[in-house]
């Protein structure tokens, strides 16, 4: 492995790979983990599945990085970024991206054969998504889908198989990381244009993607709800999902008034998530 250059600290490689972020996701993977076991799974499956998780994580960021460190360059939002600065280098970014993937293929092996057969495709996914954003604004639906790869791969590797319900929940994360995205890239829709990148608002524009954002959650809150109803769990699980509903619409509503705060999307996807995970654990562990 190339070693990083002297600035590249142990907090300059915990902001590369975003760890503050981390929970943005975790919090669904956790619930996802609890409704494919129907409650605690085992031990040795819950460090596996976390592992796999926070390594295909690592390995997504990381080649992200490496494929858009020209980009990030010219954008003033992305500027200071550790491979731009060159406080870690482009050797470094790559190294830890396959080797995050690798770790990704031993978990899944140790987990069941169909999680493994299946881990390079979500890998390619995973990888993939960096260059989606050079030929297609379907780039920030792409991205919805690098997210709803969780649900599916977490009831692959529990139960060993994905059964319809995932389905359900797989077009919900699906539908909501659009939401996330499409937010997201708001803040980059002027930088964007002027090097040719696309999204959704770089393609029809601020206003427009300000008014699609709250018809996705709606969808997706729906599809959720639907998740709920066909694994027939408990009326807290609803109860979060209303919890969700009122902080998008407050949110959603804010962003009208203010569609560049780029920590908006951030901010709300975390509170979402830990909401999510607390109606999930109450519905499978309050009597």
């Amino acid at each position: 492995m190339s070693a990083p250059p002297a600035e590249g600290t142990l907090a300059t490689i915990g902001r590369f790979l975003e760890i503050q972020n981390l929970g943005l996701n975790l919090s669904f993977a956790l619930a996802f983990l609890l409704l494919a076991a129907h409650g605690l799974p085992s031990l040795e499956k819950f460090a596996l599945i976390v592992i796999a998780f926070v390594a295909a994580r690592n390995a997504g960021h990381s080649f992200n990085r490496w494929t858009d460190r020209a980009q990030d360059a010219k954008n003033p939002r992305t500027a200071s970024r550790a491979l731009v600065t060159g406080r870690l280098s482009p050797e470094f970014a790559l190294t830890i991206a396959f080797v995050s993937g690798a770790i990704v293929l031993v978990a899944a092996y140790f987990l069941n054969p169909l999680a493994f057969l299946l881990a390079p495709v979500a890998l390619a996914l995973v990888y993939g998504y960096s260059y989606t954003k050079r030929a297609t604004a379907a780039t920030t639906a792409f991205l919805g889908l690098v997210e709803a790869i969780t649900p599916a791969a977490i009831f692959i590797a529990v139960q060993g198989t994905l059964p319809w319900a995932a389905l359900l929940a797989v077009a919900g994360m699906l539908v909501w990381g659009t939401a996330f995205e499409t937010v997201h890239s708001l803040g980059d829709v002027a930088s964007d244009r002027a090097q040719g990148l696309r999204s959704i608002p770089a393609r029809w524009g601020v206003r427009a993607s300000v008014r699609l954002v709250p018809t996705l959650h709606g969808i997706a809150l729906v599809l959720l709800a639907l998740f709920g109803l066909e694994l027939g769990v408990g009326f807290e699980y609803y109860v979060a999902l209303g919890a969700m509903a009122v902080l998008t619409a407050i949110s959603d509503a804010r962003l009208a008034r203010a569609p560049e705060g780029t920590r908006t999307p951030f901010q709300r996807h975390f509170i979402a998530g830990a909401i999510y995970l607390v109606g999930v654990v109450g519905a499978l562990f309050i009597p």
